[in-house]
């Protein structure tokens, strides 16, 4: 005899707000869905006439063929053969990285903190609504905007957070002028900041740099590994920070329990890293087979980002970087799709970022028909679910509709299975859940219940 989901009482005495936080959400009513179509993206298939269960926030009971019966206290949403998706997972985000101006050199750095925070509770809410109900953030954001996520004072993707890249002096993530002459000794402690990045040298700055982000609450640590399209002071191919200086931050890393990842976009600096202990690349454009090779044999993921070089060739971003920036942009766009049809190839474990900063978020759902040119729709489905989850050490919590998982889903007109691209248009998107709480729905029988009622 299958026993019963146990389910709350319809009617009992609501969730008393707690004084010090009274903008936490209530427990969300018990949920039904029936005659859903539920996409399994590690097997690449559609399971017709599925009913799903969610109570407390995760999924409780997933059935296939006949409904069960769970009561009258469960609100029943028939969605009469509509797709249901996993909540989609990105990577590789920069929620701090907001839109509002005009150039590269505004973004984030020459506003107000206090403004630029603003501005991530608008894009956080956007990339929930654009499906992705788990991020990872790759450099910027910090504990207090997941800690906010985290209790719905913001609605956005529940967040991992590297807190601040990791660069050498005159890296990647050193964003000051070539003609600025600061006090170096402004850099002490392994602390100077500069935009979503933090500059240590030499393997006690490097470890205390580690040390010091996850005190303050990142869950894995973020290195520049070589040079990047926004580099003002080096080019792609330079390889970056020492290999004892590497070991120190993927040593430090290690003994928290965490991992190390690496932006890199070319053989040399993606070697260096994988060398010294980093677990994933960023990026990734000039991947090789002898590199992907080597990524196999010890474990290594990549997330290529398309999305962000893409939007920088689309007006008015083609205008956001200068001359010498955007030539390098035209050459990682160039080989972008061949490297991750290496990856795909060689069997490396293919991640799904999009990496995109100012107004060029609005291009995230793009990465999906970006790779489709290269990887078959099951292959992007299971980079956005199973796999991110995997990196992101979630695979017992996120990704897919099953018991026990979070109950993040989203709702689909049409089958990405059969047409991956038309994740691009939002308007096929009908309805996003995450931890059981709807933020935001077209359905009318389902409509959104992150709403507070007044006072």
């Amino acid at each position: 005899m299958t026993q019963k989901p146990t389910i709350p009482k319809a009617g009992a005495e609501k969730p008393k707000i707690t004084g010090d936080r009274p903008w936490v959400l209530p427990t969300h009513e018990p949920f039904q869905i029936i005659n859903a179509k539920l996409i399994d993206p590690l097997e690449g298939r559609v399971i017709d006439n599925t009913s799903v269960l969610a109570v407390d926030g995760r999924f409780q009971k997933v059935s296939i063929g006949s409904t069960p019966n769970v009561g009258e206290n469960v609100k029943v949403i028939d969605l009469d053969g509509k797709y249901l998706c996993p909540g989609l997972l990105d990577a590789h985000v920069h929620l701090t990285a907001t839109p509002g101006e005009s150039d590269l050199r505004g973004t984030y750095k020459n506003i107000p903190a206090s403004m630029n925070n603003f501005r991530s509770t608008f894009l956080a809410r956007e990339m929930l609504q654009r499906g992705f109900t788990t991020a990872r953030d790759c450099g910027g954001a910090d504990a207090s905007l997941k800690e906010a996520i985290s209790e719905w004072l913001i609605p956005g993707p529940r967040l991992l957070i590297a807190g601040h890249a990791l660069s050498q002096t005159g890296g990647h993530g050193d964003q000051r002028p070539f003609f600025s002459d600061e006090d170096p000794t402004l850099k002490c402690c392994a602390g100077h900041r500069s935009g979503i990045g933090r500059l240590c040298d030499g393997p006690t700055e490097c470890s205390v740099a580690v040390r010091d982000e996850i005190r303050k609450g990142a869950d894995f640590i973020k290195i520049m590994g070589g040079g990047g399209v926004a580099s003002r002071l080096n080019n792609l191919g330079h390889q970056q920070f020492l290999d004892e200086e590497i070991q120190a931050i993927t040593k430090t890393a290690a003994s928290f329990d965490t991992y190390v990842t690496a932006h890199a976009y070319t053989v040399r600096a993606m070697q260096h890293m994988i060398k010294n202990g980093v677990l994933g690349i960023e990026h990734g454009n000039f991947l090789d087979e002898e590199t992907a090779q080597l990524m196999v044999e010890k474990g290594i993921y990549m997330t290529p980002t398309l999305a962000t070089h893409y939007g920088m060739t689309v007006p008015p971003y083609d205008q956001f970087l200068n001359e010498v920036c955007t030539k390098k942009n035209e050459a990682v766009m160039a080989s972008g799709l061949q490297a991750l049809k290496v990856a795909a190839k060689a069997g490396v474990t293919v991640c799904f970022g999009s990496d995109l900063v100012a107004g060029m978020h609005q291009f995230q759902l793009k990465e999906f028909s970006l790779r489709s040119q290269v990887q078959t729709p099951e292959e992007i489905m299971r980079s956005v679910t199973i796999n991110n989850a995997k990196v992101m050490r979630l695979e017992n919590d996120v990704g897919q509709i099953k018991e026990g998982f979070f109950a993040d889903l989203v709702v689909l007109e049409k089958n990405p299975l059969e047409d991956i691209t038309i994740m691009d248009d939002k308007a096929n998107m009908l309805a996003v859940v995450k931890e059981g709480h709807v933020a935001f729905s077209s359905l009318d029988n389902w409509p959104v219940t992150t709403d507070r009622a007044p006072w």
